[in-house]
């Protein structure tokens, strides 16, 4: 599989092409209402406003169901798109579904990473094995 590097051509989906021409936060996480993940979903949020100034859009991307999704959007007043990848394509596609370890088990899962994607369609930026808490303020003023 090829590692996607910065100034490549982003890996291309419904929802990007949907915002072509904006900058785009593209930012995976493993699993809605787990503590981490809601810590970074909510730092998104919070920071939502003065990313929008910076003519940027924020789209989540996790393996859960558009029904996960809806309640995860609901429950915590997200103001940005969250795409179910449940075949875990566009995780694959960026490089970013791998092998993980948890308590000796070893199984298949999101490797939490972010990608700001240009409005010419190329990665700016990449952030590799995220730490949730803080994330977005990092991502904001790498822009």
């Amino acid at each position: 599989m090829k590692t996607i590097e910065e100034g490549d051509q982003a890996p291309g989906f419904l929802e990007l092409t949907a915002n072509k021409g904006s900058t785009v936060i593209l930012y995976f996480y493993p699993k809605d209402f787990t503590p981490g993940c809601t810590t970074e979903a909510c730092d998104f949020r919070d920071l939502y406003e003065r990313i929008t100034e910076s003519d940027a859009v924020v789209i989540g991307v996790s393996p859960d169901s558009p029904e996960s999704h809806e309640k995860f959007i609901a429950e915590h007043g997200l103001p940005y798109s969250l795409v179910a990848d449940e075949d875990h394509a566009i995780a694959e596609a960026y490089g970013v579904w791998k092998e993980k370890s948890m308590y000796g088990k070893k199984f298949m899962g999101i490797e939490r990473s972010t990608f700001v994607i240009g409005h010419d369609g190329r990665i700016k930026k990449i952030f590799r094995k995220v730490k949730p808490a803080g994330h977005a303020a990092e991502v904001l003023e790498a822009m």
